[in-house]
């Protein structure tokens, strides 16, 4: 089964290379264009706009070679400036992929589209020959007469080498078609190091913001909750002190309200203390903390979790957090039927993923909570990406590091 996957996951990539290559096309055409009108002095107000096609195009590639392999980090935005977008590396080496990506990734994608179709077409044929007249030939064989079912059998038998050869070329053509993002969009040589310093450092901003936005957080709801449920308990025994002795029965009521404040006061500690560490997830591990969330939720929730090893506990509860909050966004601001959750371990990476159907259109800039979750995630030096366009769905995926 893993051997069938892995060949249906290499004609998606091509397939999703092929788009990439469309657009690297484009880019270049329209790169080509603007450095030809350059030449006659009307296209200089153009050539930054071109440079930052070319690099959008080239961060869905390394977006996309990411979901598969190595993270390939992606830049800052294109220098200001002609002349310095001209001197940066990564736009030098960005035009370059262009340039090789728009001619073997078109190539190579068609073909691995191609194969499972000619496939599928050919072993499909006995099923649907005699809806051709015999001069028409088989499908892509004109000059092959299909006298009966003896020759559409044979072409079927044609469609099961397309198949053989879907099988073994696939991944080899999925690889080709990868190798000029492998090899151009990573960093330029001595530059990985200064912008691993660079991540690093605005990973510990964040963690240090993370850090301060949660004890603010714990510290207001011990004040604005716990610290006014206990004041009210002092009053109320005082009250009944003072009135134990005039009016036992008024003295017993008040006793009784002091202890379903100190009862609510002691729920509101437990709160908090779950909000720092769930208690759940040393209880029942990350599967079943998730499974107790996703339970609980007003939407229905689907979820599925493959974590075979226990991760690190601080990995776990940025996982949980990170879940725990998409779901209160789907319930209060999406208007989704329906959750689906996918948390799995690979490659030394815990993979969260919850996708609703909801209405989309989500946006960190309006303070749904995503800021938050963005924080906490690279904080810990993960990622997290969303796509949410208007009409939905709405997608959250998370790569946390736990290790290998």
């Amino acid at each position: 089964m893993t051997y069938v996957w892995g060949r249906v996951s290499a004609v998606r990539h091509l397939v999703g290379g092929l788009g990439t290559a469309a657009l690297a096309l484009g880019a270049l055409l329209w790169t080509l264009a603007v450095g030809v009108a350059c030449l006659v002095g009307v296209g200089l107000w153009a050539a930054p706009g071109a440079l930052r096609a070319v690099r959008a195009v080239a961060d869905r590639e390394r977006a996309r070679l990411s979901r598969r392999g190595a993270p390939i980090p992606p830049p800052g935005p294109v220098p200001t400036g002609l002349r310095a977008a001209v001197r940066d590396p990564f736009v030098r080496r960005e035009v370059g992929w262009v340039t090789l990506h728009s001619v073997t990734g078109l190539a190579s994608g068609l073909v691995g589209v191609a194969l499972p179709l000619y496939a599928v077409q050919d072993i499909t044929f006995p099923l649907w020959y005699r809806l051709l007249s015999p001069e028409d030939g088989a499908p892509g064989i004109f000059w092959w007469r299909i006298d009966g079912l003896s020759d559409a059998l044979l072409v079927a038998v044609v469609g099961v080498g397309w198949l053989a050869a879907t099988v073994g070329f696939t991944p080899a053509l999925a690889r080709f078609q990868a190798w000029p993002g492998r090899w151009l969009l990573p960093p330029p040589p001595g530059v990985d190091l200064s912008l691993r310093v660079a991540a690093l450092t605005a990973t510990r901003a964040a963690a240090l913001d993370a850090h301060a936005v949660e004890l603010r957080r714990i510290e207001r709801s011990l004040h604005d909750g716990t610290q006014n449920r206990l004041v009210a308990v002092n009053v109320l025994l005082g009250a009944a002190r003072r009135a134990v002795r005039r009016d036992p029965d008024r003295a017993d009521e008040i006793l009784g309200q002091a202890q379903d404040a100190a009862e609510q006061a002691l729920g509101e500690l437990r709160t908090v203390v779950r909000g720092i560490l769930p208690p759940v997830l040393d209880d029942r591990g990350l599967a079943g903390a998730l499974a107790g969330l996703a339970g609980s939720c007003a939407v229905p929730c689907r979820l599925e979790v493959d974590v075979a090893v226990r991760c690190a506990a601080s990995v776990e509860a940025t996982a949980y957090f990170v879940v725990a909050e998409a779901l209160t966004n789907a319930v209060r601001h999406s208007g989704a039927s329906q959750v689906d959750v996918a948390v799995r371990r690979e490659r030394g990476r815990l993979l969260v993923t919850v996708e609703d159907d909801g209405r989309g259109d989500a946006d960190e800039a309006r303070g749904s909570g995503i800021t938050g979750i963005r924080r906490r995630v690279e904080a810990y030096d993960g990622r997290m990406t969303l796509t949410s366009p208007p009409g939905g769905p709405t997608r959250m995926h998370v790569e946390l590091p736990c290790g290998s």
